[in-house]
């Protein structure tokens, strides 16, 4: 690919932009991904979490049988590429907090309801963790490791004359019909995953985001094995290297920047010293604040009036786990005209998006 040619330009390389551009590739789909190689946002700050199960009701997440073994399979593949470790499959130890979860979870094994069952041989666990009720598994769980990820791609994009580090700037781009035209680069398609910004693009503003912030501590725990995720009302998920874990995450609506918080550290650091009967150290504290929607479902697709202005946003707290599928979707829906899951397509909102002035 010439510097100044490509089929598709991607805006913004997260996860949605990450998953899409490795889908273009196997697809061998001329493409180009612009990028302000920001270190505070999502993608970077995550630990990469994917549970099945969510909330207190303990029900499966959205499409989990389809989409969960579809983003295992296409880590394991992107990380054998890349030669990294991209993806760990594993379990979580669920302490409940209190008496009406511990039912909710017991009520639903009753109902045979699958990834959970309740952990029978605790004492390992009474050395490590304080805790007043019963102790549940779900399994199984992953993570992505992000932090190999994002950096590996891109360093292969760069290699490959794919890569513009570059803060997108939309005076620079020129949309019409049959072109797309940004900086001097000509394309035929651009396709917006440029995550919280998505609420300031002209194209795809009227949209319902509803943007919520999470913060997270980076702590040093060597007597916790790293073997698993461990959750009580915030989760313990191991991070980078053994013995450091990531701790969080919160989710807060009313916020005033991107900023880690005081707050957090200090009722974080208070919850860890209750919970864990071993010592840690806090050696950094992230925030970042994530693309989520109103009705918890993604944007994939094209604009309804600008045909080659595409989206791929909105995946929230559940990033790691839509986007293989969804960069998949919009592959597939590029390369065969197959269509985008109807929860999903961002046409579910044509008419406000018809009213759109770009």
């Amino acid at each position: 690919m010439s510097s100044n040619s490509s089929k598709i330009l991607i805006v913004g390389q997260g996860i949605a932009g990450t998953m899409l551009s490795w889908f273009f590739h196997k697809n061998e789909i001329d493409f180009a991904v612009i990028d302000d190689q920001s270190t505070k946002s999502p993608s970077q700050t995550s630990a990469g979490l994917i549970n099945p199960v969510t909330g207190r009701r303990v029900v499966t997440v959205w499409l989990d049988d389809t989409i969960l073994p579809f983003a295992e399979k296409a880590y394991i593949e992107l990380g054998q590429f890349l030669n990294i470790e991209a993806i760990s499959k594993t379990s979580i130890v669920d302490f409940f907090p209190n008496p009406f979860m511990q039912e909710s979870f017991r009520k639903k094994i009753s109902q045979d309801a699958p990834y959970i069952s309740l952990i029978d041989e605790k004492n390992y666990l009474k050395e490590l963790f304080n805790y007043e009720f019963e102790v549940g598994a779900i399994d199984p769980a992953y993570i992505v490791h992000l932090y190999n990820i994002i950096p590996a791609w891109q360093k292969y994009l760069a290699a490959t004359n794919r890569f513009i580090p570059d803060t997108f700037d939309f005076s620079k781009l020129k949309a019409s019909s049959d072109k797309i035209i940004y900086n001097g680069i000509e394309a035929d398609k651009i396709i917006f995953c440029d995550g919280v910004q998505g609420q300031n693009n002209p194209y795809f503003s009227k949209l319902p985001f509803a943007l919520n912030k999470g913060e997270a501590l980076i702590i040093e725990a060597h007597e916790i094995p790293s073997d698993r995720i461990y959750k009580k009302s915030m989760a313990l998920v191991p991070f980078k290297e053994k013995g450091i874990f990531w701790v969080g995450s919160n989710y807060i609506w009313d916020f005033e920047d991107d900023q880690p918080t005081e707050a957090f550290r200090a009722s974080t650091e208070q919850n860890l010293k209750s919970w864990l009967n071993v010592p840690f150290k806090i050696i950094d504290h992230k925030a970042s604040v994530r693309p989520a929607t109103i009705e918890r479902r993604p944007f994939v697709g094209f604009h309804p009036l600008h045909k080659n202005v595409g989206i791929l946003n909105g995946l929230g707290t559940k990033g790691c786990s839509l986007a293989p599928y969804f960069a998949n979707q919009l592959t597939e829906h590029i390369v065969h005209n197959s269509p985008i899951e109807n929860d999903a397509d961002v046409n579910r909102f044509s008419i406000i998006l018809s009213k759109e002035q770009v």
